[in-house]
C-alpha cells in the first residue's frame, strides 16, 4: 500500500487514489458528509433511508439494470450510514474499476427515487428498526448514546423514529439530498491496483454537474454533564445487556491514541482485564469488551456487557474497580506493549483488502482529518507511555462524567446510581 494521493476538482469534489500494487480487487467508493448528526427531530432517519433509496433506481439505469451490471463483473456492493457520513461502493476485479466507478457515481449522484419502491422500502426500514428493537445488546447502544447527548441530532438514533419512516415522501428524500450532497461534502475515493490520474479523469467527467451549493452544517454537538446518570430500559431477558462509560475524545485529539491503547488494555483481546476479570475469573458472563467512539465534536469511552441478570451489581463493580487501577497505579511495560501489539497486529488484518483500505482514508477524508496512513498510526501507538495513559484516565475518569445504559429486567434505577461511582 502507498501513501494516499489527493486532488481536490475545481467543483470542490475530493478524489482520493491508494496504489495497491499487485493487488487483486479495487474499491471504489462515494462518501458524503452526511448522516444522523445533520438531522432534525422531522427529519430523523432519512439519511438511512436515502441509502436504501438509491439502489432503487437512478435517472441512467433501473435497480435490475445496476444489479446486473454489478453481478456481470463479479463485484460485491453494498452502502452504510453513520452519524457524520454515507457511503456507497463496489468492489470487484481490478480490470472493472473503471465501470464500477461509473456506476457507484451514478448511484451517488443521480438516483430517481421510485414512489412505488418507496413505499416497498418503508416496509423493510420498519423491519429493521423492529430487529434492532429485539436485539438488545443493539438496543443499549442506543439507549446510551441517547443518555449521553439527550435530545440533540447526536442523541437520535441512526435509523429513526417508525413515526418519521411512515411519513417521508420523494420530496422528503430531494430535499434532503439538496441540502447535503454537494460538491464540498463529496469524496470519491478508489483503493487497489490503479492510477490517480486516470481516476481523476474520469472523476472529473462523471461530478461535472454536481451541485456546488452551500451544505447545511451539522448542529455541533454540546456536552454539559455534572452528575452520573443511569438509564434502565425495562425488558424481560436471561442476559442484561450494559454499557458503562464517559464523555471522551473527538477526532483530531492528540489523546484519541492514548485512549485506544487504554482501551485495549482494558477489554480488548482475551488476555484484557476485563476478559480476566469479568469471564474467567467470576464468570459473569460471555462478552465484554473496551471501545472509544469518536466524532469530529465529541466522543465516549464505554464498557460494553452481557451478564447475569441477578449479578449485574457485582459486574457493574468489578469494572469501575479495573477502571479506577488506572487512575491509581501505572501499568507495567510488559502489558503496556502486549496492548500495542495487539493493537498494530489487529490493524494490520483490519486492512489487509481494498474495501477497508478505502474506509480507513475516505471516513477521514470526508471528515476533513489528516490521512494517516496505517505506519503513521503505528508510530503514534508505539509513542503512548504507561504517563499517558495514566494522565488520560485521570482526565476521563471522573464521577460526575459517568453514564450507565442497562437493557434488562429492571424497573428501578436508583439502586444502579448508588453504586455509580469510581
Amino acid at each position: 500500500m502507498k501513501k494516499p494521493k489527493t486532488t481536490i476538482l475545481k467543483n470542490g469534489v475530493t478524489v482520493v487514489t491508494v496504489a495497491m500494487p499487485g493487488n487483486p480487487t479495487v474499491t471504489t467508493m462515494a462518501l458524503c458528509n452526511t448522516g444522523s448528526h445533520f438531522e432534525t427531530p422531522e427529519t430523523s432517519g432519512i439519511s438511512h433511508f436515502l441509502e436504501h433509496m438509491v439502489f432503487k433506481g437512478t435517472k441512467n439505469r433501473n435497480r435490475r439494470d445496476i444489479m446486473h451490471a454489478l453481478d456481470s463483473m463479479g463485484s460485491q456492493t453494498n452502502a452504510f450510514t453513520g452519524e457524520e457520513y454515507t457511503g456507497y461502493y463496489a468492489k470487484g476485479a481490478q480490470k472493472s474499476w473503471s465501470k464500477m466507478l461509473d456506476i457507484v457515481s451514478d448511484i451517488y449522484l443521480n438516483p430517481a427515487f421510485p414512489e412505488k419502491d418507496l413505499e416497498t422500502e418503508r416496509g423493510v426500514i420498519l423491519g429493521e428498526i423492529d430487529m434492532y428493537e429485539d436485539n438488545f445488546k443493539v438496543k443499549a447502544v442506543i439507549e446510551f448514546e441517547n443518555l449521553l447527548y439527550g435530545d440533540q441530532p447526536a442523541g437520535m438514533p441512526i435509523l429513526g423514529p417508525k413515526e418519521n419512516i411512515k411519513k417521508f415522501t420523494r420530496d422528503t428524500f430531494l430535499g434532503y439530498r439538496k441540502q447535503h450532497y454537494v460538491a464540498d461534502a463529496t469524496t470519491m475515493i478508489v483503493a487497489g491496483d490503479i492510477n490517480h490520474r486516470d481516476v481523476v479523469k474520469q472523476a472529473q467527467d462523471l461530478f461535472a454537474d454536481i451541485s456546488t451549493s452551500r451544505k447545511t452544517k451539522k448542529q455541533k454537538i454540546k456536552t454539559s454533564q455534572k452528575k452520573p446518570a443511569v438509564r434502565v430500559h425495562y425488558k424481560k431477558t436471561d442476559q442484561a445487556h450494559m454499557i458503562l462509560g464517559v464523555h471522551g475524545f473527538s477526532y483530531g485529539d492528540k489523546d484519541l491514541v492514548v485512549g485506544n491503547v487504554l482501551a485495549t488494555v482494558l477489554g480488548q483481546g482475551m488476555s484484557s482485564r476485563l476478559f480476566e476479570k469479568i469471564r474467567e475469573e467470576l464468570g459473569l458472563g460471555y462478552y465484554v469488551k473496551a471501545s472509544q467512539d469518536a466524532f469530529v465534536d465529541a466522543g465516549s469511552f464505554a464498557v460494553l456487557s452481557g451478564v447475569d441478570p441477578k449479578r449485574i451489581d457485582t459486574a457493574i463493580t468489578a469494572i469501575l474497580d479495573e477502571i479506577r487501577r488506572f487512575v491509581d497505579e501505572s501499568v507495567g511495560d510488559k502489558e503496556l506493549n502486549k496492548a500495542k501489539q495487539y493493537l498494530m497486529g489487529n490493524l494490520m488484518m483490519q486492512l489487509e483488502s481494498s474495501d477497508s483500505v478505502a474506509e480507513w482514508f475516505g471516513l477521514r477524508s470526508v471528515l476533513k482529518q489528516d490521512l494517516v496512513t496505517p505506519a503513521e498510526y503505528t508510530k503514534q501507538i508505539r509513542a503512548v507511555t504507561s504517563a499517558d495513559i495514566k494522565r488520560v484516565a485521570k482526565k476521563l475518569f471522573v464521577d460526575k462524567h459517568l453514564n450507565l445504559s442497562i437493557v434488562g429486567p429492571y424497573k428501578d434505577d436508583k439502586r444502579f446510581k448508588n453504586i455509580l461511582k469510581f
